[in-house]
C-alpha cells in the first residue's frame, strides 16, 4: 500500500482562549478525493490553513509527501494547489497574466502549453486575454481553479469551490475533480453542498469545533449510518397480513405503509417482494436512499459515535 500523501498528527491552533483546531490527527491517502465536512466555524479552513503555511499551529506535527514540515516548510508546498473560498487575484491582469505569476510563485517558468491546456479543460480559453475584472462570476471560480492546477500539484485543497455557482458549472467542476483523481491527483474537499461530497468523495471526514469527529469510508458510512426508507400508497385501507404486520407501519387512514430498513434488519427488497405477494392494493410505491446530510447530522448531534 502507498504511504499517506498527508500525515497530521495532534495538531492543535488556539487563538487566545479559543481552541481553533483540538488535537487533530488524520492521514490522507494518494490519489483519493478526501471530503472534509462540518458546520461554519468547524475548523476546515483553519486546518487548511495550517496545512498550507497561512496559519501557524499552536502544536502537533504535519509531513507532507513523507516529509516532515517542521523540517521543511517550504520544499513539500511547491506541489500543492489551494482554491481558496474568496477570489484572490489582481482585476487589472489579464487571465495569461495572471496564470504566468502564479507559475512564478511556485518557482516555475512561462509555459504557454500549460496554461493553455488548463485554460481549456476549464472552459476559458476564449477569456486568455481578458482582465479578470471583466470575468463572470462563474469564470472567476473556474480561474481559481486554473491558479490552483497551473504548476502540477500532486495535492489540491478545494475550499468550497462551487460556492455561489450555478448548477451547471457546479456539474462540470465535479467533472473535472473527477478526471484530476482519475490523473493521479489528490485532492482534499471542504463544502457545504452535502450532494457534492456524497458525488465525489472516496472518505468523509467530519469536524466541530476543531475537533475530528470521524473519518471512513464514504459507501461504509453510509451503509453503517444511513437509513433506506420505503413508502407504500394504498387504494384503501386493507388488513395487512402476519408476515407484514410487524414490518410496515401504517398511517392513521390506513392508506399509506412505511418502511425503514437499518443495518440488520429485513432488506427493503424483500419487503416489498411480500407487500406484491400479499396481493394489496399498491398505487404506489417509492424508495429513498440514505443521505449523507442525515448522517452529518446524527454525527454533529451524537446520536452516534464513531466508529
Amino acid at each position: 500500500m502507498n504511504s499517506p500523501i498527508l500525515e497530521v498528527q495532534d495538531l492543535t491552533k488556539r487563538y487566545g482562549e479559543l481552541t481553533a483546531l483540538n488535537s487533530v490527527t488524520l492521514s490522507i491517502r494518494p490519489g483519493e478525493i478526501f471530503a472534509l465536512l462540518g458546520p461554519n466555524g468547524a475548523g476546515k479552513t483553519t486546518l487548511i490553513g495550517a496545512l498550507t503555511g497561512l496559519v501557524r499551529k499552536s502544536s502537533g506535527s504535519m509531513r507532507l509527501f513523507g516529509i516532515d514540515l517542521d523540517r521543511d516548510p517550504l520544499g513539500p508546498r511547491f506541489q500543492v494547489g489551494v482554491v481558496p473560498q474568496e477570489i484572490n487575484f489582481d482585476p487589472f491582469f489579464t487571465v495569461n497574466e495572471s496564470l504566468e505569476i502564479q507559475l512564478g510563485y511556485y518557482g516555475q517558468k512561462a509555459d504557454p502549453k500549460r496554461i493553455d491546456e488548463v485554460l481549456s479543460a476549464l472552459d476559458l480559453l476564449d477569456k486568455k486575454h481578458s482582465p479578470t475584472r471583466a470575468l463572470s462570476g462563474g469564470m472567476k471560480r473556474r480561474l481559481l481553479i486554473a491558479k490552483a492546477l497551473v504548476h502540477r500539484p500532486k495535492l489540491v485543497f478545494l475550499d468550497e469551490p462551487t460556492a455561489g455557482v450555478d448548477v451547471e458549472l457546479r456539474r462540470d467542476l465535479w467533472n473535472y475533480v473527477r478526471r484530476l483523481r482519475a490523473e493521479g491527483t489528490t485532492v482534499i474537499l471542504t463544502t457545504h453542498y452535502l450532494e457534492e461530497a456524497e458525488e465525489l468523495a472516496d472518505r468523509i471526514g467530519v469536524i466541530d469545533k476543531g475537533r475530528l469527529l470521524l473519518v471512513e469510508d464514504k459507501v461504509a458510512l453510509m451503509a453503517r449510518l444511513g437509513e433506506r426508507r420505503l413508502e407504500i400508497s394504498l387504494e384503501r385501507p386493507t388488513a395487512l397480513p402476519a408476515g407484514l404486520v410487524d414490518l410496515l407501519t401504517v398511517s392513521e387512514e390506513g392508506k399509506k405503509l412505511s418502511y425503514v430498513e437499518r443495518p440488520g434488519t429485513t432488506p427493503i427488497a424483500q419487503v416489498i417482494s411480500r407487500v406484491y405477494r400479499a396481493e394489496l392494493p399498491v398505487v404506489e410505491l417509492e424508495t429513498r436512499r440514505p443521505r449523507l446530510e442525515e448522517i452529518l447530522l446524527q454525527v454533529l448531534h451524537g446520536t452516534e459515535k464513531a466508529s
